[in-house]
Formats: C-alpha cells, structure tokens, sequence
C-alpha cells in the first residue's frame, strides 16, 4: 500500500511557527521589505508588476527575492524595522480580483497601505457624520468564484489601512468550516482543523499553543462596500475576530454584510471598537451591528455610528469578562428582526452618554441566562421605542420576544431568589411619593437603600407610562431606609420625569413609573412627525431647495408576487420595485413596511420563513438602489393574509407577494400591477 502524499506544503517560517518556534529562533530571519504593488493581477508569475500576492509571500518568506523579475524587484527595498505594503497601481486597475484566498500575514509588524495608492485623499470623506476618507483600492473576490476572507491575520502588530474589501463569503456548508469575512484575525489554524481531530480537555476550540495575534489595527477602510459605495455581493462579515488581543477597529465604514459587522468568538480580551460607521448589516444572516461572544475582557465600543442594521446595535451572547459601551449614536435599528438597540448578557459591563432611539425593541435589555448583573446603565438618552428604556428579563421569560425586545416592567422583588433569575440582581425601580409634583424642583421617592438615583426627563406620548428617559437632569442618593429627595432646577408644569436607580452590587434598575409636573391635565406633548433620515449624509449638502409639490396622483404600486416556494425577485418585479425606488428617491419622507405573504400550502412555520425572505429581499434590492434601510421595516405574515380565499393556480400566484405599506404618503394613487404574477 503506498503512503499518500501529503497535499500541504508549508513553508519554513510556517513550519517553524507551528513547532512553536519564534522568528529569534531561526537561524536565518526572514528580512523585512518594503513593497510597492504595481499590478492588479491576482498571480505568483515573473512578469513587469509586483501583485499583492507576490507582496505577501515575499514579506512571509514564501517568495525569495531572486524568484521575481527586475521590473518586479525594482518596486522591493529593505526595510529595517518592519514590513509595509504600499500601492502604486495605474489609474483604472485599482480593483484587485482574488481567485483565491491570499496568504496569511504571518511576520509580526506587517502593514498594509492602501492609503499609498495615487488619488487617495484623506481630507475627503463621503459622509458628514464621521470623516473616513474614500478608498481607492480595491479587493474583491474574481467573477464566479467564493472566496472566503479578504484578508487574513495571524501575527502580531499587523496593520490593514486604507481598502475597500468587499464580497468575501460563500455557500452556507462552506462557513460552517471556515469563518468568512472581509478580514478575518486568528490563531494560525483556527478549528475546525483536519490537523487536530480532538478537541482540548477543557473544550475550547483551541490549544493552549494557538497563539492569538496582538494588537491589531483595522483602521480607516470601507468593508462590504465599492469605493462608490455600492456591492453587488454581499460579504458575510465584515471584521472576523477569532482569536485576539488588543484588536483595534477605529474609523472604518462597514456596511451591506449578511451577518454582522463586526464579530467575536472565544477570545479577543481588551478589543477597542471606535468611531466607525456601521449600517445595512445583517442583510441575510446574524442581524447584529456588533455581536460580542467569548472572553472579551476589558473591550470597548465607542464613538460608532450604528444605524439601519436588521437586528440590534450591540448583542452580547453570553460572553465572559466586561465591556464598556459609550458615546455612540444607535438608532433605526431592528428593521428586519425586532431587537433591543442594546442586548445584555454577562456581569458588570457598563452602557452610558449613548443616544438610542427609533428602535423596533427596547433600549437596553439585561438577559438574566447566564446570571447577569452588576451591569451599570446610566445618562443615557433614549427615543421612539417600541419598549422600555431599561428592561431587565427573568428567567421566566425564556421566549424568542422577551431575549430580543425585552419582557416588561417587573413586580416588585419579593424574595431573595428574584436576585438570582432576574438581570441585575432583581433591583427594584425607584418609586415617587407621587405621581403629580407641585413643586418643580423638589423631587422626593423611594428607591433601594444607599443606591444612587439619576433622574430623567421624558418626551413622549402619554401612554408610555416608564420613559422614554430621554435626558439626564439630575442626580440623587438614597438613605439607609431607601427614602431621597433632591432638587431640580430648570423644570415647568407640564413637564414629565422618571428616575433609575443603581447599586454596584446589583447594576441599574428599570425606569420609574413617570411622575409629572403640576397636574396629569397639564400634560401637553407634542411629537410632531419628522421625516426619517438616511443614515449618513453626505459632506457639503447643496443648498436647500424647496420639495417639488406633490402631484394629486403620484402612482406607487404596492405589492411584488414570487413563484411558487421561491424567494428571489424576478426581472418583471424588478421593474415595478425601480419605480418603487424612484418615487422613495423623489420622497425622502416617506417610509415604508415590506410584508412578506405566501399561499396556504405547506406549514406555518415554513411559510413564515419564506415570506420573511421574500420580504428581505425585495428591501436588499431597494437598497442598492439607494434607499437607506433606516426606512424600511420588514415583517412576515406568511399565509395568514391571503388576497382570495380561492385555491386556483391563479389564487396562489396573487397570495405569493410582497406587499409594500407607505407612510407619510399622503397624496400618492397606490396602484396595484398583476404583470408580474407567475403561475405554477
């Protein structure tokens, strides 16, 4: 019986690495370069340009110098203290087509610079809201073939600056071995690996010599989207962290993903997520901005954008250690699965001084499985929730609604074993002595004892009976008896408020039940209906000009229809949704919910998947066609809603639709089209 050949090949550095050799050990070390890429091919070939692949092997010490030609060694110099990666590629060839997956960056040190490139402008940025400049290289996979990372890390003081990366996934059977991303940061063989079939004694997906890279710096790139702002293939994430430490993704834009934008797994301990513009993630998959999981000790989020993303702005599942979440902007998020803008599981993180509003879910919720809490939330600012401010859950409440959106106000702690089952520790919510203060600026209450209470005020309808705590306006203590009073300036009658209360030991409580200023009658909110903005702005808006007048019979139609058990749109749909498009185009204040139906075969829970993706896709067509996902919600009603009641061929093709439902839209002649029904 012959010995099969081994199909690995690996090089020295590699096998040196994996033996668990530093580079000080090797008795000759690879030298480090500076590099030039001058060719957007995506080969290993002596010819007239250096390729980014060429570019990494070399830095690896895959590729020796001698093997490339003089044109190619021209655009190579020694470097002394580490290895860059530069571009100079020609005006109209800065997209680079992968075949294949690059090389892993395995020499500590190495960056990589598409800020290099001729044409890159720093001072320019494509959005108001946070200045990150416009990329002008470009990596994406070739024409028909999945490739699953853009970029993979697994060596320290690695630096990815200045790229569009975009298009990096694959067929589902294929993630479930490697995890796809635009840049993806690992140990060197992250699991499942074929080199160890056994998992280590303690469980975790890997050894204790899979060695996880140090500090990181993803910074200033557009992932998911064409330095035109656009993708025609969705990347499955955007930045994959696997295995780090000391990870830093600061200033990138990261949009149009399948799954989240940004991704842990079983340690990445002290990440520093800040000043990124995250929306439209979550397309097809996980429907997080930010999903944490794992030991993420001594993380950070903040200064993000976040927006328009189909789930929650921030999900952490079950990690260990404490994360701090402050400073960001979280808002229009939840657009295709209703979620709490922050979710909350784990002890002792902190949410603070950020403005969440608009959310299709509560503000923050604090699971209680795994215990969780000591989880402080506090000078927050919170809007437009279908939820309260503060919800924290009981263990009771195990349902899919209560983990996402929260489960309602709680009764008031009887027992010690509520400490156990519910979020912080079962803190109760303060109370007001009572509902209707005559004196604006003393505020007296009941609250747990020696807890600190910060106090807020509310702007929103009269129904909503805990909040929304929309601004901080003060502060108090309680005493040994739980009793405080304090003093508050700048109140009128008419004027509502609500209080928390925080004990370290516990975390923070639920909002109190509002108490108002002079008498209930006063009350007088006024929340006048705004246009729902896009997400980002561009810089330098043109001067104002007046909206064209709405013409008596602005025609919108108002359903799409899909063949039988199928999801995608055809080309006759296609049609009716670019007119769907130009009118949202020419009416930024309109808004719009996408239901998804099915006909009346098959089960219920089937069809409601089904119409939730009909739903999903016809709002991922919509928006590459630049409608911001900030204004479309999506819902499935499966076959509950059917058009006829009839069960001819023709009955089913009219159930099989997509109904669009706009808002705002006074004036508009909704039309009903047929043209696109498809007959079994």
């Amino acid at each position: 019986m012959k010995t099969p050949k081994c199909i690995y090949q690996f090089s020295t550095i590699q096998i040196l690495l994996l033996l668990g050799l530093s580079q000080s050990a090797i008795s000759q070390p690879i030298p480090f370069y500076k590099t030039t890429v001058t060719s957007n091919a995506d080969e290993i070939k002596a010819d007239n340009g250096l390729t980014l692949r060429e570019s990494i092997a070399l830095i690896n010490g895959e590729l020796k110098l001698e093997n490339l030609s003089s044109a190619e060694r021209s655009q190579v110099t020694p470097a002394s203290q580490a290895s860059t990666i530069g571009f100079n590629l020609p005006s109209g060839q800065t997209q680079i087509a992968l075949k294949s997956e690059l090389p892993s960056i395995t020499i500590p040190g190495t960056t990589i610079d598409g800020t290099t490139q001729p044409g890159y402008d720093a001072t320019k940025s494509a959005t108001q809201e946070i200045n990150i400049a416009i990329p002008v290289v470009e990596l994406i996979p070739a024409a028909n073939v999945d490739v699953l990372r853009g970029l993979t890390i697994v060596s320290d003081r690695v630096t990815i600056r200045g790229l569009s990366i975009h298009g990096f996934s694959a067929a589902h059977k294929s993630t479930a071995m490697t995890p796809p991303a635009d840049i993806f940061i690992s140990h060197a063989t992250p699991p499942p690996s074929i080199e160890k079939q056994k998992m280590p004694a303690n469980f975790a997906p890997y050894y204790p010599d899979d060695i996880p890279p140090k500090n990181t710096i993803i910074e200033n790139n557009w992932l998911g989207l064409s330095p035109i702002g656009k993708t025609d293939r969705p990347s499955a994430f955007g930045v994959s962290v696997f295995h780090g430490e000391n990870t830093t993704i600061r200033r990138n834009r990261i949009e149009f993903h399948d799954g989240s934008a940004i991704i842990t797994s079983v340690a990445v301990t002290n990440t520093d997520v800040s000043e990124n513009i995250i929306v439209n993630n979550g397309l097809a998959g996980m429907p997080d901005a930010i999903r944490l999981e794992g030991n993420v000790d001594r993380s950070r989020i903040h200064g993000n954008l976040m927006c328009g993303n189909d789930g929650a702005g921030v999900y952490l599942f079950k990690p260990e250690g404490t994360v701090k979440i402050s400073d960001n902007q979280i808002r229009y998020n939840g657009r295709r699965l209703r979620r709490a803008a922050i979710y909350l599981t784990g002890s002792g993180h902190e949410v603070t001084d950020n403005q969440i509003s608009h959310q299709s879910g509560s503000g923050v919720v604090v699971g209680a499985y795994p215990q969780s809490d000591r989880n402080i939330i506090t000078n927050n600012r919170f809007d437009a929730l279908e939820g309260m401010s503060i919800d924290l859950n009981t263990q009771e409440n195990t349902y899919a609604q209560a983990w996402q959106t929260g489960d309602g106000p709680n009764p008031k702690r009887k027992g010690s074993y509520r400490h156990l089952e519910t979020g912080n520790a079962a803190i109760d919510s303060p109370e007001f002595t009572t509902d209707e203060f005559t004196n604006a600026s003393v505020i007296t209450g009941t609250a747990e004892p020696n807890s600190q209470i910060a106090l807020y005020k509310v702007q929103s309808n009269p129904e909503d009976d805990r909040g929304p705590l929309s601004q901080p306006i003060g502060q108090a203590t309680a005493n040994g008896d739980g009793k405080f009073t304090t003093q508050l300036t700048g109140l009128v009658k008419g004027d509502r408020i609500s209080a928390t209360a925080t004990d370290l030991t516990k975390g923070t409580s639920e909002p109190a039940i509002n108490a108002a200023i002079g008498t209930w009658n006063d009350v007088k909110i006024s929340r006048n209906p705004t246009a729902i903005p896009a997400c980002t702005t561009p810089p330098n808006p043109p001067a104002t000009v007046p909206p064209p007048i709405l013409p008596v019979k602005l025609k919108a139609p108002t359903r799409i229809h899909f063949a039988l058990d199928q999801d995608f749109i055809s080309p006759v749909s296609a049609t009716i949704l670019n007119r769907i498009a130009t009118v949202l185009n020419q009416y930024p204040g309109v808004s719009i919910e996408l239901e998804g139906h099915t006909d009346p075969r098959a089960n219920n829970d089937y069809n409601q998947a089904l119409g939730m993706r009909r739903a999903t896709n016809a709002r991922n067509y919509l928006l590459r066609q630049g409608i911001s996902a900030s204004r479309m919600t999506l819902r499935s009603l499966g076959e509950t809603k059917r058009i006829a009641k009839g069960d001819s061929k023709i009955d089913y093709a009219r159930d099989r639709r997509v109904e669009i439902i706009y808002r705002d839209s006074d004036g508009f002649e909704l039309t009903v089209e047929e043209s696109d029904l498809q007959l079994e």
